[in-house]
């Protein structure tokens, strides 16, 4: 029998009660959406112009004036509305749920009779709709749309928004395609693959799958479309960045079932790696699926920095080659991270393997979480592991470096995608196939289902990622049989499960326990050990070569400093220093911090006038080096910071 399409307990029915996360997540409904919607609105002071709604008003005839933002602005909104649409999972809010449903029905205005739906191209350029797939967004803005339609309709039940993007998807099935009379090509930036299939999910309409599968199959076979549609008199050049354009940027070099290693634009791939796990589930194509798994393993295990962030190159924000993984110039896009989270979702669910998992984990602890600041106001776009304020320079290799988060960007993709994973966390927390249910990830949380007919409650409580025992409760209206399995993390070790009292053996599958049994008002206990440890990464990593770093659980951590000077590049440690553990309440909202002694190079003898000196060694000083959790870096003063450290050796 063919597996369920998506195995995760719906939103609706898995209530967030954890500590950790949820000073982020209230911060969603209750500052985040305003703020944002202040932005799309063009009311907020100092904050770059989005003029996102405005655009739509144009679009709509309603107002007139010209086209302003990039080429995909519409996305901002778009987002706006999906991580809307999660957070009225939550409980219906009249007020937010009103704001939504106005803007929906300006959007619907602003769509042409034919169904297409793009304010640049209705307001700028309407003559080269479909003329400039490279550059012109037109289906990932369309993707974007499309899952915000269907998390607003999973929600709420109403159809408005998801009727207007099925006429817009109905349009693009037959626009394009294999067949003769279509436009045979595909989109410069994947994304509304994956929308497509969730569309077809929710409607159950083939044609949505089918068009999907085409963007997937088409893609980089034969002559380049891209390349091709570059020489037409009819095509122009929106973006310097793409003069000299190689297709493997966009991952169309060769066919997707063909690519041996992640190349490109991070978000792309990620985005279409996505979508290519869909389809190999959907269409149960093994092909596709051994892409995938290939194009993981090289991406997690060669590309992948220990904070789960991906795309090492600020320029082209691309992968470049495998170990070239640089601290202080990398661009680690915060959406590339939520990418892989995604991709990683969705490759443990099809596979019921919990490694996947360990990374989706890894990612959302640290940079999806670094991404934005504790009170929901501003936000990074780039994720470096090393900082130094005075270098990052406007039109240096370093200019895309940003010391402190930032209130908006004229590129705005970041902001609103945290938002939406922020609101719709739960997805990542379980899978159920029939009596067989998963806990992914260890969030204090309620969370209602069934199994085989019968109501079940699970409770999961616990105090992570600061303590690793939790306490998982399972009540169902009478006796039922279940399989309960619990995602050994990659980092536990001596991972026990207590049941009425005493210890009880489990099966361990995929990196999974799995306990068998006939639960009615169960409690089973659960505790494994992660201390802080150090450390290294492959020596093919050269960048950090003869470096360390500190991780406790899922958390990386770093240096900064607010805590140990400056110049955090002249400190030592050694790997078998003792760590110190100590929970301080007041810090940044409650977090565990690391103690280690270490040593700094002084720098008595040195003045202004010298830069370089021969015959005098340097002097080692003992210091304590404080270590804070990566994902809570910048909350403080503005300063250094750094991840992997200089490493002495006995």
């Amino acid at each position: 029998m063919k597996k369920r399409a998506n195995s995760s307990i719906s939103l609706k029915n898995i209530h967030i009660t954890d500590a950790f996360w949820d000073k982020y997540i209230r911060l969603v409904k209750d500052v985040i959406i305003p703020y944002q919607w202040d932005i799309l609105n063009d009311n907020m002071e100092g904050v770059e112009t989005s003029h996102c709604l405005e655009n739509f008003r144009i679009a709509a005839g309603e107002k007139e004036g010209e086209y302003y933002g990039a080429v995909f602005q519409d996305t901002d909104v778009a987002k706006w509305l999906e991580a809307v649409g999660f957070v009225l999972n939550w409980g219906r809010d009249e007020a937010l749920e009103k704001l939504a449903d106005e803007t929906i029905s300006l959007i619907g205005r602003a769509q042409q009779p034919d169904g297409y739906l793009n304010t640049y191209f209705t307001i700028k350029e309407p003559e080269k709709r479909w003329k400039n797939l490279t550059e012109g967004h037109e289906l990932y803005t369309a993707g974007h749309m499309i899952e915000a339609a269907v998390a607003y309709y999973e929600s709420t039940g109403k159809k408005e928004f998801l009727d207007i993007v099925s006429r817009f998807a109905d349009l693009i099935c037959d626009t394009f395609g294999a067949e003769e009379g279509k436009i045979h090509g595909y989109p410069g930036h994947q994304e509304i693959e994956l929308a497509l299939v969730k569309l077809y999910r929710v409607t159950g309409r083939r044609a949505y799958l089918e068009t999907a599968k085409y963007f997937i199959d088409a893609r980089g076979v034969g002559e380049n479309y891209f390349l091709r549609e570059m020489q037409s008199p009819q095509y122009r050049q929106i973006m310097p960045d793409f003069s000299n354009y190689d297709p493997a940027y966009s991952q169309s070099d060769v066919p997707v079932r063909e690519q041996e290693r992640a190349e490109g634009h991070a978000v792309r791939a990620v985005y279409m790696y996505c979508a290519m796990a869909d389809l190999a589930l959907e269409t149960e194509d093994p092909t596709l699926m051994d892409a995938c798994v290939r194009l993981w393993d090289d991406m997690v295990h060669r590309q992948m920095y220990i904070t789960g962030s991906i795309g090492s190159s600020g320029i082209l924000e691309r992968f470049t080659t495998d170990y070239d993984l640089p601290n202080d110039c990398n661009y680690s896009e915060t959406c590339a991270s939520i990418g892989l989270a995604q991709f990683g979702k969705r490759m443990g669910d099809i596979t019921k393997d919990a490694s996947y998992m360990d990374v989706a984990e890894r990612a959302l602890y640290n940079t999806l979480l670094s991404g934005i600041a504790m009170d929901g106001k501003s936000f990074f776009y780039v994720n470096p592991l090393e900082v130094w304020p005075a270098n990052c320079m406007d039109r240096t290799s370093k200019e895309h470096v940003k010391p402190v988060r930032q209130s908006w960007y004229g590129v705005a993709c970041c902001p609103p995608n945290i938002t939406r994973t922020l609101a719709s966390l739960g997805q990542y927390m379980y899978y159920q196939e029939k009596d067989r249910i998963y806990t992914n990830l260890f969030i204090a949380n309620r969370t209602e289902t069934e199994v085989d007919g019968v109501r079940v409650e699970l409770e999961l409580e616990g105090d992570f990622p600061w303590k690793n025992q939790f306490k998982f409760h399972v009540r169902a209206e009478k006796q039922t049989d279940m399989s309960l399995y619990f995602r050994m993390p990659d980092y536990a070790r001596s991972f026990r499960i207590i049941r009425e009292g005493a210890e009880t053996g489990f099966a361990v599958e995929n990196g999974y326990a799995r306990v068998d049994g006939c639960f009615l008002d169960d409690c089973l206990e659960i505790s494994f050990e992660a201390p802080a440890q150090f450390v290294h990464a492959n020596p093919q990593v050269r960048a950090d070569v003869g470096k360390t770093a500190l991780v406790r659980g899922p958390l990386v951590y770093c240096l900064e400093e607010t805590d140990n000077g400056a110049n955090l590049a002249s400190l030592f440690v050694r790997s078998d220093e003792e760590i110190r553990e100590e929970y301080d309440s007041q810090l940044l909202g409650g977090c565990q911090i690391l103690r280690v002694g270490g040593r700094k190079v002084s720098d008595d003898g040195w003045d202004g006038r010298t830069l370089y000196r021969g015959s005098c060694p340097p002097v080692l000083e003992e210091t304590e080096l404080t270590f804070v959790p990566y994902c809570y870096w910048g909350n403080r003063d503005k300063g250094e910071m750094l991840v992997w450290l200089k490493e002495l050796f006995r």
